[in-house]
């Protein structure tokens, strides 16, 4: 699968991309992802939320800056507080959100399953994806790249032909090279920090991955660095809701443009993500505010 503009600006055309508290004992995912065409019916679904008072959100648990479990056992990071936020609009409280652990393959089918309402788990927005769920307007941007140690070899993505390379299942990683390079030998795991521990432990030559991810661990673990190709074009990441919820996504919509009003994705940026990334980084080259995807 090729992740090129070709194929992600006409989702965007389409009208594909429409323009808290923790619980004690969050839930773990561990089924792989399906696709599925069914639609949900979404009449009334902010009332189901407002009757339940509690919005469920699928997030990571082990992906910093984005998703993950503080030293105090807290959620925490730019999804996770875009979450709260979302909690607090809609219902009037930040502590009133469920967070529910998925990992990159199990998303969809929480989403298919009624298990969570929302993912905010730094899911790319692909064609095949957007077959199966509904996603909103985007609030990020990312390419895949991969990380190898400093002393490799490797200098170009061609280079990893006679590898083995490291992915994390159902990652946009994994899917592009299952597809664009199927001779090529992957090792799978099915958490991130098992695949950067994996890495540590030389049981892989790279991992390819989110290139906001890889630029992170890079600089907190001195010896390694990011190769220059990247696998695919740039792509849009957006929040999802189960396939035909067009109410919950219309509303999220609106949201990120209300939030978009106040630079609430840039404070979050300044919050978690600018001291992970190269001094000079572009902000915009990260985040998308209110919405607006501009490629």
């Amino acid at each position: 699968m090729k992740l090129g503009t070709a194929l992600i600006f006409p989702l965007l055309a389409a009208g594909i991309l429409v323009g808290c508290g923790n619980s004690d004992a969050p839930k773990q995912a561990t089924k792989e992802a399906t696709p599925a065409k069914e639609a949900a019916p979404s009449a009334g679904y902010l009332d189901k939320i407002k009757a339940r008072d509690k919005l469920v959100v699928g997030v990571f648990s082990d992906k910093p800056p984005f998703g993950f479990v503080d030293e105090q056992g807290k959620y925490v990071g730019f999804d996770t507080d875009i979450a709260k936020r979302f909690a607090k609009d809609l219902l009037g409280d930040e502590k009133k959100v469920e967070f529910v652990v998925v990992e990159p393959a199990s998303r969809i089918p929480f989403l298919q399953s009624d298990k969570v309402d929302l993912i905010l788990a730094n899911m790319t927005v692909t064609p095949e994806r957007a077959e199966a769920v509904d996603f909103t307007n985007p609030n990020l941007r990312v390419a895949v790249q991969a990380i190898v140690p400093e002393g490799s070899p490797v200098r170009k993505l061609d280079d990893l032909a006679d590898k083995t390379i490291i992915v994390t299942t159902g990652t946009t990683a994994d899917l592009w090279l299952t597809q664009n390079r199927p001779n090529w030998k992957l090792v799978k795991f099915e958490k991130n920090s098992e695949s950067l521990q994996a890495l540590a432990n030389g049981r892989g030559d790279a991992y390819a991955q989110d290139n906001l991810v890889l630029f992170s661990w890079a600089k907190q673990n001195p010896g390694y660095r990011v190769l220059a190709d990247k696998l695919g074009n740039e792509a849009p990441i957006a929040p999802a809701v189960k396939r035909g919820n067009i109410e919950l996504r219309d509303w999220v919509n609106a949201e990120l443009a209300k939030l978009g009003e106040e630079q609430f994705l840039l404070k979050l940026y300044d919050q978690y993500v600018r001291k992970e990334l190269a001094d000079g980084t572009d902000p915009k080259s990260v985040i998308v505010e209110g919405g607006k995807w501009e490629g």
